[in-house]
């Protein structure tokens, strides 16, 4: 459903993206922020499912100024790779790169933000950082506990799996004081990553749960 693109950031670096299209007029953009395995194959299908909703959305290769092209799976190997790319975080060169795939979207109309993961914290920092967004999602987001006495500028949406090793209820309970003009949900039997299909932590009912409550919250904002 969907196809390769190329975006330029405003300081002119050039990264790809996977862009998938609705088969009628779009609804708005979606703006879909990766986990650190990458644009693959989950968060494309993320795309052709918003896509499939009626929305245009854009996934920016965030790490493309690291390792061009990189994706992978789920293996201890593989996560143990990926996870390279994250021990320093340039959060500036990620908000850049999206803010470029926002600009992008903006022709389609309304633009929204969801990430999963490292994305779940770029989506709560793009609310909070950058313009022209009607509505952000962050799915397990595990650096919004650092973050979370920024404010976001548009109505944001987060979902935490309680069984997550890598992010204590402590920070859940942390980000539900400080942000008490957020949306925050808690699924008591799932994990982290319950979202994607293609991880053992996957949970379906939380994670239709959690979709269907994302569906309405976009529905909701992008007006």
């Amino acid at each position: 459903m969907g196809r390769q693109f190329l975006l330029t950031a405003a300081d002119h670096q050039k990264l790809g993206a996977y862009r998938a299209e609705p088969k009628g007029k779009a609804k708005g953009g979606i703006v879909v922020i990766q986990e650190i395995f990458g644009v693959n194959n989950h968060i494309r299908n993320v795309c052709d499912h918003l896509a499939s909703a009626g929305y245009s959305a854009l996934a920016p290769a965030l790490f493309d100024r690291l390792s061009p092209n990189f994706e992978c799976g789920y293996t201890p190997d593989e996560i143990a790779e990926a996870r390279k790319y994250v021990a320093n975080p340039d959060w500036g060169a990620m908000l850049r790169d999206t803010d470029a795939a926002i600009k992008e979207l903006k022709k389609d109309g309304p633009v929204a933000i969801m990430g999963f993961c490292m994305g779940g914290t770029v989506a709560f920092l793009a609310a909070c950082k950058l313009d022209g967004l009607s509505a952000s999602v962050c799915y397990y987001g595990g650096g919004i506990a650092k973050n979370a006495d920024e404010k976001p500028r548009c109505p944001t949406q987060m979902h935490f799996g309680e069984q997550d090793q890598g992010i204590p209820m402590s920070d859940v309970e942390t980000i539900k004081q400080k942000r008490t003009d957020c949306e925050i949900y808690v699924y008591p039997v799932a994990g982290h990553g319950f979202h994607c299909d293609e991880r053992g932590s996957f949970h379906s009912e939380s994670a239709k749960l959690a979709w269907d409550r994302s569906m309405a919250f976009l529905a909701k904002h992008m007006t």
